[in-house]
């Protein structure tokens, strides 16, 4: 079991801490892979996935939960998510952490709203990301998205979905609601980073299901038009989740990706 530490950083002026974890090949000679998680996510929920990711490809790998999820710190309550909320962390807390902990060059490795973050940070920093790797991000907002995040809604209140969440949060409560209010504002209808693409000269791989619950396949077509190295991989019997639903392919074609690039 990967050992979990805590980075201090500095987020609006004062101090947050991030827990973390490094996984994988403690040696290896190419660059560290970042993992990125969804909206709702944190270092446990990815699972094993990161660590079998790195071990089967001989990657080093960093993991860590972004601030108000995890063990991190939580945001308070009354916190409210803005709408830029995508492009703070790619550019404000994520440089942060990777100064932090002296991670350069890295590879990003984001789901859902941590592959928007990577696509965010690599149109802003080209020279500072080796390449990225994205599942179901999403780049423009789409009626299904919102569709979907009207039933995590209504699920939240009538399942044990809070209790669940509250397994690999702190404040289960801030996370749901600082996602879900977000993605319901009437202002996020007009979120989108398509004119951000074409500014990222990285190696992209693009996955998505296409059985996704949150978005439909021009999410990573629109990618692979607008990034110039970009490349789209659609995976069958898959839902929004590729390294659950179909973990063996995505570990096989993003390890493949990243060692040819």
């Amino acid at each position: 079991m990967p050992e979990t530490q805590f980075a201090d950083i500095s987020w609006k002026g004062r101090p947050i801490s991030l827990e973390y974890q490094w996984v994988g090949a403690a040696h290896a000679s190419s660059s560290v892979v970042v993992f990125l998680h969804e909206g709702l996510g944190s270092i446990s929920m990815w699972r094993d996935f990161p660590e079998r990711f790195c071990t089967e490809n001989g990657l080093r790998g960093l993991v860590f939960s972004r601030y108000g999820y995890g063990q991190s710190t939580p945001r308070p309550p009354e916190e409210a998510l803005p709408v830029n909320y995508l492009h703070a962390q790619a550019y404000e807390a994520l440089p942060a952490i990777l100064s932090t902990l002296n991670v350069q060059r890295p590879w990003l490795f984001g789901h859902s709203d941590g592959g928007s973050i990577a696509l965010l940070y690599a149109a802003r920093f080209p020279e500072q990301v080796g390449g990225i790797v994205v599942m179901a991000p999403h780049i423009f907002v789409e009626d299904i998205t919102i569709d979907g995040i009207r039933k995590a809604r209504d699920a939240y209140a009538s399942t044990d979905l809070h209790a669940r969440l509250a397994r690999h949060h702190i404040n289960a409560e801030s996370v749901f609601r600082g996602w879900n209010d977000a993605w319901l504002n009437p202002a996020f209808r007009a979120w989108n980073i398509e004119d951000e693409l074409p500014n990222i000269h990285c190696p992209v791989l693009a996955i998505q299901g296409e059985g996704d619950e949150y978005g439909t396949l021009e999410q990573i077509h629109g990618i692979a038009r607008l990034a110039p190295r970009a490349q789209a991989l659609a995976l069958p019997a898959c839902g929004h989740s590729p390294h659950r639903d179909q973990a063996e392919a995505v570990s096989r074609a993003a390890g493949r990706f990243i060692r040819e690039a």
